[in-house]
């Protein structure tokens, strides 16, 4: 895939990027699945500049994938216990169904490899349906169900899903 790059965000600059993608693709996608109420209160909560600094000094690493020389979206992932979490993967909606959320996912199933990680996994809202087909297809699989508090009366639903990752 030429056209796509996928950008480290190590500067205040890209992080901004990050939170104006955030805000335009959280408000298009999440508001029909959990309400506009809980997207506002999850933006400010996990994906402000000041949560994203903060998670990138704990040592989250961001990424943002430029489409064409325009950024299209961003993904976050964290190493655990000889594992990737996938904390977070959005695109805009006018570019998905280009093969860049599978694209990002081979770029993260090499990190694995030459890290030796044995997985990557995720959560990801139960009623997202088509973002769990699209893992599905990805070679995702759930594994188990997850309610977690957020605060504020807020809960998030979701599936745990993970991709085991094979040696070459």
């Amino acid at each position: 895939m030429d056209k796509l790059r996928i950008v480290s965000v190590d500067s205040d600059d890209k992080i901004d990027i990050v939170v104006t993608l955030a805000k335009e693709i959280w408000n298009q996608h999440f508001t029909p699945i959990i309400g506009p109420a809980q997207v506002t209160y999850m933006l400010d909560k996990f994906q402000s500049y000041s949560a994203i600094k903060k998670q990138i000094q704990e040592g989250y690493k961001y990424f943002l994938m430029d489409y064409d020389n325009t950024p299209v979206g961003y993904s976050g992932v964290h190493e655990e216990d000889g594992r990737l979490f996938l904390s977070k993967i959005y695109i805009k909606e006018n570019c998905r169904g280009k093969g860049i959320s599978s694209a990002v996912i081979d770029f993260y199933v090499s990190l694995c490899r030459n890290r030796n990680l044995s997985k990557i996994w995720l959560t990801c809202n139960k009623n997202n349906y088509n973002s769990i087909a699209a893992y599905e297809h990805m070679g995702f699989v759930t594994v188990r169900t997850q309610v977690a508090d957020i605060g504020h009366g807020y809960v998030m639903d979701d599936v745990i899903m993970e991709k085991p990752i094979t040696t070459i």
